[in-house]
C-alpha cells in the first residue's frame, strides 16, 4: 500500500478516519488554546452582558468546529453528522427532552422518599432573580448538550464505527466506538470540581446511554434531548450539583445528607448509585421506545455509510 493510500481514501476522496480524527483533536486544541489566551488578555475588558456571550461562545465552539470540520475535511452532509431535522429528528427530541426530565425527577424522589437529600428552600436564583438565572441555565444546557453531542457522537463516534467497519463487524465496531466516545466523555469531565475516578466512571456510563439512541437511529435527537433536560432538571429544578458545578439558580434548593455512594456527593449524581440506576433504567426506555417507534431496534446502517457531498 502506498503512502497516500494510507492517509486518503480515493474511493471517498476524502482523508481516513484516524488522520480525520487527528485533525479534529489538533484544531480542537488550537481553539481552546486560542479561547483561554483571548479570555485572558480581554477578560477585563468584557461587560456582564459581553462576558455572558462570550461564554455561550466559547460553549458552543467545539461543537461549531465539528460541523465545519465535518463538512470540510470529512466531506459530509450535515444531516449525516446527527442533524436531520425532520418531523422524526423533533418527535424524538420531544422524547429525549421528557425522558431527561422524567430520569431525574424518580432519582430526586427516590433520594427525598429515603431521606438522602433536604429542600431548603425553592425558587432561588442568586444576585439575578430566578427568573432570569434559570433562563441563563436553560440557555447554557441547550448549548453544552447540543455542542457535546455534536462533537461527541456526531462526530467522534461517527468516524470510529465507519473507520472499524471495514476491518471488523458493525457490531464491534459500533461497540468500540461507543466506548471510544464514552470514555472521551467521562475524561473530558476528569478535571471538574470534585471530580473523582468513580465520577470519570459514571460519566462515561452516561455516555453510553446517550450512545444508544443515536446508534439506533443515527440521529442526535434523542441523545440531544436528553443531555439538555438531564442537567436542566438535576441542577436548575432540583439542586443537585451538575458534573461538580453549583448551579445558582434552582427550582428546589436541596442538600444532599445521604451516602456519597448512592447520591453521589458534592460531585452530582452520575457518581452514586442513583444516577447509575437512571442510566441503566434510560437505556432501557431508549431501546423500548426506538423499538416501539420505528418497529425494531437495530444499529442504524447509516452510522457506516457516510453520505458524503459528492455523491449526488
Amino acid at each position: 500500500m502506498k503512502l497516500r493510500e494510507l492517509v486518503w481514501n480515493g474511493s471517498e476522496r476524502r482523508p481516513r478516519a484516524p488522520v480525520r480524527l487527528t485533525l479534529a483533536v489538533v484544531a480542537l486544541v488550537l481553539v481552546v488554546v486560542a479561547v483561554g489566551v483571548v479570555f485572558s488578555v480581554f477578560s477585563a475588558a468584557l461587560t456582564l452582558s459581553s462576558g455572558l456571550a462570550a461564554s455561550f461562545v466559547s460553549i458552543l465552539l467545539p461543537g461549531v468546529l465539528a460541523v465545519v470540520l465535518g463538512v470540510v475535511v470529512d466531506r459530509r452532509r450535515v444531516s449525516d453528522l446527527g442533524l436531520g431535522f425532520d418531523r422524526d429528528w423533533w418527535l424524538d427530541l420531544g422524547f429525549g427532552l421528557f425522558l431527561g426530565a422524567a430520569l431525574m425527577t424518580v432519582i430526586f424522589l427516590l433520594a427525598l422518599a429515603v431521606g438522602w437529600v433536604r429542600v431548603d428552600g425553592t425558587f432561588t436564583g442568586g444576585s439575578r432573580g430566578f427568573l432570569a438565572g434559570f433562563a441563563l441555565l436553560t440557555l447554557q444546557f441547550l448549548a453544552v448538550g447540543f455542542a457535546e453531542e455534536i462533537l461527541l457522537r456526531g462526530y467522534l463516534l461517527t468516524n470510529v464505527a465507519e473507520g472499524l467497519a471495514g476491518y471488523t463487524s458493525r457490531a464491534v465496531a459500533a461497540g468500540v466506538a461507543v466506548l471510544v466516545s464514552s470514555v472521551v466523555f467521562g475524561a473530558a469531565h476528569l478535571l471538574n470540581p470534585n471530580a473523582t475516578l468513580v465520577s470519570t466512571a459514571g460519566i462515561s456510563l452516561a455516555g453510553i446511554f446517550l450512545a444508544v439512541g443515536y446508534v439506533l437511529t443515527d440521529e442526535l435527537a434523542i441523545p440531544v434531548g436528553l443531555h439538555v433536560t438531564w442537567n436542566l432538571f438535576q441542577g436548575g429544578v432540583y439542586g443537585f450539583p451538575v458534573s461538580g458545578l453549583g448551579i445558582g439558580a434552582n427550582v428546589v434548593d436541596t442538600a444532599e445528607t445521604g451516602p456519597d455512594l448512592f447520591t453521589g456527593g458534592a460531585f452530582g449524581p452520575e457518581a452514586g448509585l442513583l444516577g447509575v440506576l437512571g442510566t441503566v433504567l434510560g437505556t432501557a426506555l431508549v431501546v423500548a421506545y426506538v423499538r416501539w417507534r420505528y418497529g425494531e431496534a437495530r444499529l442504524a446502517p447509516g452510522l457506516f455509510e457516510p453520505d458524503l457531498r459528492w455523491r449526488d
